[in-house]
């Protein structure tokens, strides 16, 4: 297991030899932070439908806009087990029928890649930017984060903690990859910082209840924020961050907080389930968190 972990807004120094991993969906917690960016300058607003589409930026945050997901489609997961190249993104679209409603956005709660992807290109439309450019300049700079980028091709991949010959081009929203020491500052030093206003950053995290505990993970009473899973879990903490999968590996970057008492916990580890990544990380955080509050 690859962990890193925040207390209290310190962390240890960082190894320079740490390896990169793909940061999965942590990757949609960077692009909303990238969106809200552009809601605090007032240059996109939240709950104004997109131009020509029926749902606003909060409900493709939200998982809210009635938008269907590449994941279920049974030739996705065949082409990604036999290594085969990315489809292009209108070719995932016909095959997905991507375009047509599940239902009526704000109505319901489906979680959709293709929702993301929509706010990536949302994002450079506004900024005039490649996505690229525009989360490096609005989110990872702004919050000191370095050696973070999107993978594009396999050989990008190749330098990771990975050992297989997936194409990222099958994230269609992007995938970024990085140290995991990275992740867990990102996290921590957006919720604890000022890149977003106090009021916004309420909002991100205001999440919409999805159901009771889910067997086999922490979860006790699961929801989701603007780009965040947000609920409470069996200690009774309440964890904000985000869970990722891809072929082979899973991460988990969640913080927590305890009082004035802080904890950010990031981990990856190749062959492992969700469950099994984000109950280490509840471990750590949990343990950070006793030794803050009773110096123990």
């Amino acid at each position: 297991m690859l962990s890193s972990l925040v207390s209290n807004g310190q962390s240890p120094t960082t190894d320079r030899s740490e390896p990169m991993v793909p940061w999965w969906s942590f990757t949609k917690t960077v692009l909303a932070v990238t969106a809200l960016s552009l809601v605090r300058d007032g240059r996109v607003e939240l709950d104004a439908p997109i131009s020509g589409q029926p749902f606003t930026l909060r409900q493709l945050l939200r998982h809210e806009a009635g938008l269907g997901d590449y994941g279920e489609l049974a030739e996705y997961h065949a082409a990604v087990a036999g290594n085969e190249s990315a489809w292009s993104e209108s070719e995932m679209m016909q095959r997905l029928d991507g375009a047509r409603l599940r239902y009526s956005p704000g109505t319901s709660w489906r979680y959709s890649n293709v929702g993301y992807l929509l706010i990536g290109r949302l994002i450079e439309r506004v900024t005039d930017l490649t996505l690229e450019e525009a989360v490096t300049q609005r989110a990872l700079t702004p919050l000191g984060l370095s050696n973070v980028c999107f993978a594009k091709t396999r050989a990008d991949l190749q330098q990771t903690h990975l050992e297989n010959t997936y194409d990222p081009a099958w994230v269609y929203h992007g995938l970024l990859i990085g140290p995991i020491s990275q992740a867990a500052l990102f996290l921590d030093r957006l919720l604890s910082g000022n890149l977003l206003p106090a009021g916004l950053l309420q909002q991100m995290q205001t999440a919409r209840k999805l159901g009771g505990p889910i067997p086999g993970r922490p979860w006790i009473t699961p929801g989701y924020g603007l780009g965040v899973m947000q609920g409470r879990i069996e200690c009774s903490l309440s964890l904000c961050g985000h869970t990722g999968c891809g072929p082979g590996s899973v991460i988990a970057v969640y913080r927590a907080c305890d009082g004035d008492a802080s904890a950010c916990c990031a981990a990856f580890e190749a062959g492992a389930s969700e469950g099994a990544v984000e109950a280490f990380v509840v471990r750590q955080l949990q343990q950070a968190l006793r030794q803050e509050v009773w110096g123990a």
